[in-house]
C-alpha cells in the first residue's frame, strides 16, 4: 500500500474522533492532509521506504489563533490514536523531526520557506532552496473547507515568477557548460578521475535542475531527482538518459572514456539548446551552453536579477 493512501485512510478513520466532545465545529476551520518530506509525498515510496518515518499518520493545520487555543488538546488526542493501522506501524526517527500531528499553519509555512507570507521580491524567491519548495507543495490536502493551507500554498504552487525562472535557468546553463562541456573533458585528458567524476556529478545535478525549471516544477531532494525528472514531459527522458549514461562510465579509464563522455554530454546540450530556442528563452546559435546562459539572462526584465552574475542562482 502506498503511503499517501495509508495516510488518507487513517485520516478518514480517525479524524472525527479528534474533534469529538466539544470541538466538532473546529473541524471546518482546519485543514487535514499530508505534506512535507518523505517519499510518500512524492509517490515514490516502496518497500525500502518503510524502515523509517513511515506509517499511519496525517497533518492537522490550524490558524494561529486556533492553534494557540486548541492545538495542545488536539495534539494530545492525536498522540492517543493507534500507532498501528491496516497492518502498518508508525516508525519515527528523532532526526526527521515532527512530520505529522497538529501544526500552526503559519509556522509550518515558515519551516519550508523562511517567510511569514508569500515572497514579495525576486531575491526572496531565490533565497528558498528548491528542495524545500518541493516539499511544501508536494503531498495532498484531504480536506480544507476554510482554505487554511490552500491560501498559504497557492503562491508556491503557481511556481516561480518568470524572471526568477530565467535567472535560475541562466545559472544552470552556465554551470552545465562549465562542468560538462569544458572541465569534464579536460579532467579526463589529464587523467584526473576524481575531478572528472565530480564534474560529471555537477553537470548532472544542474541538468536535472534546469529540466525541472523548464517544466515549472521544483526539483526534489537529490535522492528522488532522477526518478522525478524522467517523468517530466519537457526533456525529462533525455536528461534522465544522459545522467544514467554518465553514471555508467568507468571514470578510472580516464582519457579512454573522454570521447564517450563528450558525446553523452553534447547530445543533451544539443537538445537543451534547441528547446531554449523553441521556447523563446534564448536566441544564441549552436549548442555551446555558455553562450545560452547570458542570452537567457539578457531577457530578464527585473533589473536586480539581470545585474547579477550569470553563475549566481
Amino acid at each position: 500500500m502506498k503511503g499517501m493512501d495509508l495516510s488518507r485512510a487513517y485520516c478518514e478513520r480517525y479524524a472525527a474522533s479528534l474533534f469529538a466532545g466539544g470541538l466538532e465545529g473546529f473541524r471546518q476551520r482546519c485543514a487535514l492532509g499530508l505534506v512535507g518530506p518523505g517519499s510518500e509525498c512524492l509517490g515514490f515510496d516502496d518497500q525500502i521506504s518503510r524502515d523509517h518515518d513511515f506509517g499511519p499518520g496525517f497533518c492537522i493545520w490550524l490558524e494561529p489563533a486556533d492553534f494557540a487555543a486548541f492545538g495542545a488538546e488536539l495534539q494530545r488526542r492525536y498522540d492517543e490514536l493507534p500507532r498501528e493501522f491496516m497492518g502498518y506501524r508508525r516508525v519515527s526517527t528523532p532526526l526527521s523531526g515532527k512530520r505529522t500531528g497538529v501544526f500552526d499553519a503559519d509556522e509550518f509555512r515558515m519551516r519550508y520557506t523562511g517567510l511569514a507570507s508569500a515572497p514579495s521580491s525576486s531575491k526572496e524567491w531565490l533565497f528558498i532552496p528548491q528542495q524545500l519548495l518541493a516539499e511544501f507543495t508536494a503531498g495532498e490536502i484531504f480536506s480544507d473547507p476554510a482554505g487554511v493551507m490552500a491560501r498559504r500554498r497557492a503562491p508556491y504552487l503557481a511556481f516561480y515568477p518568470q524572471a526568477v525562472v530565467q535567472k535560475k535557468v541562466a545559472a544552470e546553463l552556465a554551470g552545465m557548460a562549465q562542468a560538462g562541456q569544458y572541465n569534464l573533458l579536460r579532467s579526463l585528458k589529464r587523467g584526473e578521475t576524481a575531478t572528472a567524476m565530480l564534474a560529471a556529478a555537477r553537470f548532472s545535478e544542474q541538468a536535472v535542475s534546469m529540466t525541472f525549471l523548464l517544466n515549472k516544477r521544483y526539483m526534489p531532494f537529490y535522492k528522488w531527482a532522477h526518478r522525478g525528472v524522467e517523468q517530466l514531459p519537457i526533456l525529462g527522458r533525455e536528461t534522465a538518459a544522459c545522467v544514467t549514461a554518465l553514471a555508467g562510465l568507468d571514470w578510472r579509464l580516464g582519457p579512454r572514456v573522454e570521447a564517450v563522455a563528450g558525446d553523452i554530454v553534447e547530445s543533451l546540450c544539443r537538445d537543451v539548446a534547441g528547446r531554449l530556442r523553441l521556447d523563446g528563452l534564448s536566441d544564441a546559435d549552436g549548442d555551446w551552453l555558455v553562450e545560452h546562459g547570458p542570452s537567457v539572462q539578457a531577457r530578464i526584465e527585473t533589473p536586480e536579477l539581470q545585474r547579477m552574475s550569470v553563475m549566481l542562482e
